[in-house]
């Protein structure tokens, strides 16, 4: 009697047979209906009333510039640290990892208090900050901070592993061909890791648009200053549903452009590779 492959039986069968497959249903559901509603209690006169209100404008144009700056200062910063990280021996990796997930388990509201402390006008560097005539919270550099802060570990775990595939042959060899380190890494790595650099930086975006409690308590909801759209969701809930869902309504736009970004990625990033006999 012949043996069915793991992955023949994984077809036929599936994850637990029927009761597995109507979990999975299950949650398959919880996860879609919340946008299929979204969509169904939108009308288009609604969404258009919603969209006239005077608080999207400019909690759009806010969220689109703080947004695009701080996943810039992630790239600037974060490509070398997820590169050390890459490249560093596994007891120093495991001590500083932790450091740069735990943005990721904190809640939000926990990292605005933390912010606070750290940048409020008495919190550690506050009287550094007062003395040259700096003030931090509720201003629109809190918003790209906030973001930062949240935000940045995606990237550096997504470019970090992505790092870790790097073949160390392929920059020896670019060393012996007489690159410097810098255009090695620039030349061989960068293209190696592309697909996994733009999924993580698209990761990175996503949650700075996202980001809300933090933001709220650091930055405020200052109309124009601080007011990114899911703050403007949540002060339109007051008032006004249909502003809020017109709101929301640009964000899952925005999110689905990041998963199809996500998606088409591994497809064109299967064609990279690395020009080794172009380094120096």
């Amino acid at each position: 009697m012949s043996r069915a492959r793991p992955g023949q039986v994984l077809r036929l069968g599936g994850a637990g047979g029927w009761p597995g497959h109507l979990l999975a249903g299950m949650l398959l559901f919880c996860l879609a209906l919340p946008v299929v509603a979204l969509l169904a209690s939108s009308s288009r006169e609604a969404l258009t009333a919603g969209l006239r209100d005077p608080r999207v404008l400019p909690a759009l144009l806010l969220s689109l510039r703080s947004t695009f700056v701080s996943l810039a200062l992630v790239l600037l910063t974060g490509t070398p640290l997820a590169w050390w990280l890459a490249r560093s021996p596994g007891r120093l990796r495991g001590l500083l990892e932790p450091w740069v997930q735990l943005p990721i388990v904190l809640p939000p509201a926990v990292m605005g208090v933390a912010l606070l402390d750290a940048f409020g006008r008495n919190g550690v560097l506050g009287p550094w900050l007062s003395a040259l005539g700096l003030q931090i919270p509720f201003t629109t550099t809190a918003v790209v901070l906030a973001q930062v802060i949240v935000s940045a570990p995606f990237y550096v775990q997504s470019a970090a592993a992505a790092f870790g595939e790097v073949d160390d042959d392929l920059l020896m060899v670019a060393r012996t061909l007489g690159a410097s380190p810098t255009r090695a890494f620039l030349r061989v790595a960068v293209p190696v890791a592309l697909p996994g650099l733009v999924s993580g930086a698209a990761l990175c975006w996503a949650r700075a648009v996202g980001e809300f409690g933090a933001t709220l308590l650091f930055a405020g909801s200052l109309p124009g200053r601080t007011q990114t759209l899911p703050l403007a969701i949540f002060a339109a809930l007051e008032a006004d549903l249909d502003t809020a869902r017109a709101i929301a309504l640009i964000l899952a736009v925005l999110a689905v452009g990041v998963l199809m970004v996500m998606r088409l990625l591994p497809r064109r990033g299967s064609r990279l590779r690395p020009r080794v006999g172009g380094v120096s």
